[in-house]
């Protein structure tokens, strides 16, 4: 039985390059009634513990060390005593948001995470942070996507430590490559699916944002 999936939506700042924005973050909470993983403790690590239930947190994973990707993560792992897990090519991103504070391991292209009886395969995808990644879980056909991969198109590339044909790069030939019914959840929004967004490739290209 694939592990279920909780959402919750968290609000704060998003800040980079001396500019800052008011957002909200989905925080998505893979497990079953006794352990979980979070992906993206944003913002609000009392919200995020309550979330759990009591349940046991195995790790919290980060798809990219935005802020407001990260921001409650220490907190987070101090309560519950949860890796922080991020892939390195982020750490100076980390340290602008965690100067004194280093994730406690780190995520590699093709690594598996193991979560009540689910497993989500870590898929590098650069583009929107050098250390971006997804994370894909066949059963239930669902890919975690950070801020690689929205409804309607790639996520932003106008900023620091970003560059617009890697992502594009990325999504074509990590995301684009998933079954077509696979189920997009975002880091910011309403979910898609790799089919809805397949088919306008080519229009993100020609707008280059």
């Amino acid at each position: 039985m694939a592990a279920r999936i909780d959402h919750l939506v968290t609000s704060g700042t998003f800040a980079l390059d001396g500019g800052e924005w008011d957002v909200d973050n989905n925080v998505w909470i893979v497990g079953d009634d006794t352990e979980a993983i979070v992906i993206d403790a944003a913002h609000d690590a009392a919200a995020i513990e309550d979330a759990l239930n009591g349940r046991t947190l195995r790790a919290i994973v980060c798809t990219h060390a935005h802020n407001d990707h990260i921001d409650a993560a220490p907190a987070l792992a101090d309560a519950t005593g949860a890796p922080i897990l991020l892939h390195p090519d982020d750490l100076p991103l980390w340290k602008q948001t965690h100067p004194d504070r280093l994730p406690d391991g780190e995520l590699a292209d093709g690594q598996e995470l193991e979560i009540a009886g689910t497993t989500l395969r870590v898929l590098h995808t650069p583009g929107h942070a050098p250390g971006a990644v997804c994370l894909y879980a066949p059963e239930p056909a669902t890919v975690f996507t950070g801020d690689t991969l929205f409804r309607g198109g790639p996520g932003a590339t106008g900023r620091s430590f970003s560059h617009f044909p890697t992502i594009v790069a990325s999504i074509r030939d990590r995301l684009l490559a998933l079954p077509p019914e696979t189920t997009v959840r975002t880091g910011h929004g309403d979910s898609t699916t790799i089919g809805a967004e397949a088919p306008h490739l080519d229009e993100w290209i020609a707008r280059g944002h």
